[in-house]
């Protein structure tokens, strides 16, 4: 299979059809389970697919560690090559893991501004034309919603997508009457799209929560196969 036929098949047209287009340019997505249901995987794939697509990515971690989110893009790239019979997938891969750079912050040691200054001096005295960022390992339970309003101020004015992952402490998390998580629900006004991730049998079920003004959970008919890592339609 051609590139461009790959995106044109991706999964991900579902999640955008799903969230009428998309997060949109000035607001941020945030994909929500406990820890170690899939999403990293879900950011690293909505990652891959806008690579795939041309656009540059700023990838943020506030991991200890970057090493494995180099791992993680490996894998998705080399199961998406396989599953659709890529052509000339090493030229791929060399093309557009150049539109992709890896930033790595400690949350605890660092404000949001200077994190967002680091961001812009890459975007701008760096000329990285980023159009995507995602951002993994941020913590929201030590943060507060003038952080997530910052970052969405700057996502406005860069005109970028900000996707998010938010780890949820409890094993089987309390929701609020508006079938919102509600470890989040301080910051529901700040974010567009809420994706819930949660085991269903041998693979894990994605649900849409929050779809910009709308508050009405639905299935979203995309599952994460935890063998691949790759989001798939049901």
């Amino acid at each position: 299979m051609v590139k461009s036929e790959l995106i044109k098949r991706s999964p991900m047209r579902i999640l955008e059809k799903s969230i009428h287009g998309g997060v949109g340019k000035g607001n941020i997505g945030v994909f929500a389970s406990r820890k170690g249901v899939g999403k990293t995987a879900c950011l690293v794939h909505i990652a891959t697919d806008n690579l795939f697509r041309g656009n540059h990515l700023i990838h943020v971690s506030f991991s200890e560690r970057t090493d494995h989110i180099i791992n993680w893009y490996e894998d998705i790239f080399k199961e998406i090559a396989k599953k659709r019979e890529l052509e000339q997938a090493v030229d791929v891969h060399d093309e557009i893991i150049k539109n992709r750079v890896i930033m790595n912050f400690n949350q605890g040691g660092i404000t949001i501004e200077r994190v967002l200054s680091s961001l812009k001096a890459m975007i701008k005295e760096g000329n990285f034309a980023a159009n995507t960022i995602v951002i993994d390992g941020f913590n929201f339970s030590i943060s507060k919603p003038e952080d997530l309003q910052k970052i969405r101020e700057f996502a406005g004015k860069e005109g970028l997508e900000i996707w998010f992952s938010a780890s949820l402490k409890e094993e089987d998390p309390i929701f609020n009457y508006q079938g919102v998580p509600k470890q989040l629900e301080q910051y529901l006004p700040l974010i567009d799209v809420l994706i819930f991730l949660q085991y269903k049998g041998s693979h894990v079920h994605l649900s849409l929560l929050k779809d910009h003004q709308e508050l009405s959970p639905k299935d979203m008919h995309l599952m994460l196969d935890p063998k691949t890592l790759l989001i798939a339609e049901e």
